[in-house]
């Protein structure tokens, strides 16, 4: 399904984006904690975000497919 797999690609960038960021705040101290936080919930706030929407997207294009097929009423 195209849908997941942007948001596959999406996830993936932003999980990585967060690695980057969290190995930078971890080895360097530039970045302060409260700054770090709130990063962080961003980040899964984002990556909850976009699966959530593209499972619902599946779903009803699977439901509309299914209905297409004569499967449900």
């Amino acid at each position: 399904m195209k849908a997941m797999k942007i948001a596959s690609i999406i996830t993936g960038v932003v999980l990585a984006a967060y690695a980057v960021f969290a190995l930078v705040w971890l080895w360097g101290s530039t970045i302060s904690w409260a700054t770090f936080i709130k990063v962080s919930i961003t980040a899964a706030v984002v990556v909850v975000a976009v699966l959530g929407l593209a499972m619902l997207y599946r779903e009803y294009v699977e439901e509309k497919e299914m209905k297409k097929d004569g499967f449900l009423d």
